[in-house]
């Protein structure tokens, strides 16, 4: 049975409450390390190689609630001429140098309002797991 500290792979499906799936693939992570959403960490404990699980994730335990904050109103020349329209995603580097995703809102003459939040923030999540490796 899987527990804190193993190392497992999964096959997983990422489905939004409607039922359209926004993400699927492997992953492999060391469980209670905090390098997946905490939904998923704490549901594989317990779980062994080969089972078959599915579960629902709070926004708490998966990418958080929305955050007003996080939207900031920018002058356009961010986007340094890019051609955008609000509901786009795209990237952008910070005054640190990472690159992150935001979405793109209000657009004005001279302004443009980016989201930082998570897309998948504020959003339950329903999940399919398949233990594929423990170690």
């Amino acid at each position: 049975m899987i527990k804190k500290g193993d190392t497992v792979k999964l096959h997983y499906t990422g489905k939004l409450e409607d039922g359209k799936v926004f993400d699927e693939g492997f992953i492999e992570f060391e469980v209670g390390a905090k390098q997946v959403i905490q939904g998923i960490d704490e549901e594989v404990v317990g779980m062994e190689k080969g089972e078959k699980k599915e579960i629902v994730v709070s926004p708490q335990k998966g990418f958080g609630e929305r955050r007003e904050e996080l939207k900031t109103s920018f002058s356009k020349s961010v986007l340094h001429g890019k051609e955008v329209k609000e509901g786009d995603v795209i990237n952008v580097r910070t005054q640190a140098g990472e690159i992150v995703q935001c979405l793109v809102g209000e657009i004005t003459d001279d302004e443009v309002i980016l989201d930082f939040n998570h897309p998948l923030a504020g959003k339950t999540l329903r999940f399919e797991l398949e233990v594929m490796e423990v170690s």
